[in-house]
């Protein structure tokens, strides 16, 4: 075998290490307490296998990306294959949920601990319902409690314009979030060149983490991030007015994931390290005002977002979060991420030597770490670090059908051996 061929080969093995000694750690930890509810360690759920015809589409959806995918990725026009990556992570993920039946697309959005529930206390006065928002944050469900109020209002406004329910909850979630793999493609293309996009289409489609993409808001959360990163880093390789309006597009777009998740503020990581490579310091300030706008048009009507993400805080370390030993909590949740994103991830970081390519992954890895030592995520990361997946399975790119199978494999081996609550 070439030396090229065997290089980084350690890396898929400290994967399987990695998660390996969660199931075991993790399950110790179950056994002794299972109102920590990671019954699948290392993910939240319980093991479940359920083999039946209904997994027939997805899994012959994934024989043919696989077999198609890196031709087709080769050869389709820009244009087309942006279109084609929408496309096929949303018919992925949603083919991946359906193995469950139909119900499974809007069940978890339906449950009492999610969104939909908040929606009718908005009222017909969201100004009102953002200033007593971090007041009520003890009465709201769980993950209303962990976020800012910003996806509830999107809710809310859906509702009032006769769009509401789980139905088009459900669309908005994978539509959204399979903006991702465009919005990455599209960032690669600016850094790194139209091959090195091409290479990484196929794993940002076949995202094991697409599990999760088809049940969580968090899979929003990862579409609006993409989409305001892939902005900025059009924004940086443009001069005049196209820049300035790119620039203050991706501003909005990043200000509007910190007003619904705080996990956004650890993936700034990402593009700040574009900006500091290109060395963009006006994208940088014009994206700075358009952050600031939304945050701020959150702030006039009373919502403030630092006294939220303390309270929040409070309230998840007096929560579930309190049984979760930080340590062995931390390496549970780097093992769920690695779920997530696939061995073929670890394999492609270990042989990746892009710079430009490296200053995505690099980033990606820092919010990653960022996340896990504040302690704030314990367990449940194979949903709430979504927004971090793509911009680290982008290194896979170019490790040829063999990978790609692998990851699509252990994408249907998730979703028909763990029943997860999203």
């Amino acid at each position: 075998m070439p030396v090229a061929a065997r290089a980084g080969w350690w890396a898929p093995v400290a994967w399987a290490a990695l998660v390996l000694g969660a199931v075991v750690l993790g399950g110790r930890l179950y056994d002794a307490d299972p109102l920590i509810r990671v019954g699948a360690p290392p993910v939240v759920g319980s093991y479940d296998v359920r083999l039946g015809l209904a997994a027939l589409p997805a899994i012959a959806f994934a024989a043919l990306a696989v077999a198609a995918a890196p031709r087709l990725a080769r050869s389709l026009s820009f244009g087309a294959l942006l279109a084609a990556a929408w496309a096929g992570a949303a018919g992925w993920a949603a083919l991946l949920a359906l193995t469950d039946g139909a119900a499974a697309l809007t069940e978890p959005l339906e449950s009492r601990y999610e969104y939909l529930t908040a929606v009718p206390l908005v009222g017909g006065d969201p100004v009102a319902f953002l200033g007593r928002f971090v007041e009520d944050l003890p009465t709201f469900a769980t993950h209303v409690r962990g976020h800012p109020p910003g996806f509830v209002l999107l809710l809310w406004v859906l509702d009032e314009l006769g769009l509401g329910g789980a139905q088009v909850a459900a669309a908005l979630v994978i539509g959204a979030g399979a903006l991702a793999a465009p919005a990455v493609l599209l960032t690669l293309r600016e850094l790194c060149g139209a091959p090195a996009a091409r290479a990484a289409a196929p794993f940002l489609v076949l995202l094991p983490g697409a599990v999760w993409l088809a049940t969580t808001a968090d899979a929003f959360f990862m579409g609006l991030l993409a989409c305001g990163t892939a902005a900025l880093a059009l924004a940086t390789g443009r001069r005049g007015w196209s820049a300035g309006l790119l620039a203050l597009a991706a501003g909005l777009l990043l200000g509007a994931a910190l007003a619904s998740s705080y996990g956004a503020v650890p993936f700034g990581a990402i593009p700040l390290a574009i900006l500091l490579w290109r060395r963009a310091w006006g994208c940088l300030a014009i994206a700075a005002v358009g952050v600031a706008l939304v945050l701020g048009g959150f702030g006039a009507a009373g919502f403030w977002w630092p006294q939220g993400l303390l309270e929040t805080r409070e309230q998840a370390l007096a929560g579930v979060q309190s049984r979760r030993d930080y340590l062995p909590f931390l390496v549970i949740s780097l093992a769920a991420f690695a779920l997530a994103v696939g061995p073929a991830t670890a394999l492609g970081l270990a042989r990746l030597r892009s710079r430009p390519a490296w200053i995505l992954c690099g980033a990606a890895l820092v919010a990653v770490a960022v996340s896990g030592l504040s302690g704030l995520s314990r367990g449940e990361t194979e949903r709430i670090w979504l927004p971090f997946a793509p911009w680290l399975v982008l290194a896979a790119g170019g490790l040829g059908r063999g990978w790609l199978g692998v990851q699509a494999g252990l994408g249907v081996a998730l979703q028909l051996g763990v029943r997860s609550p999203w």
